[in-house]
């Protein structure tokens, strides 16, 4: 499984979306769209937001912390 957040470092969200995955041993990829112009364009594509967090899942595009389907998406009950 292919996990890729696209975050900022200030971006509250973000930090809720990471700790989310670290407590339930997800690993993910962590791109800094504030201080990577690729990753933003890549993010901006992936999802036509320029707001984070940007959450892919094998292809999968969850736009902000949506607890319920990333739930879903990575079957953590």
């Amino acid at each position: 499984m292919s996990v890729i957040i696209y975050s900022t470092p200030a971006c509250h969200f973000c930090h809720m979306a990471k700790d989310f995955f670290k407590a339930n041993n997800i690993a993910y990829t962590d791109k800094n769209a504030a201080a990577d112009l690729a990753a933003r364009k890549e993010m901006v594509l992936k999802s036509g937001q320029m707001g984070v967090p940007v959450i892919d899942i094998d292809g999968n595009i969850v736009v902000g912390f949506n607890e319920p389907k990333l739930r879903k998406l990575l079957g953590v009950k």
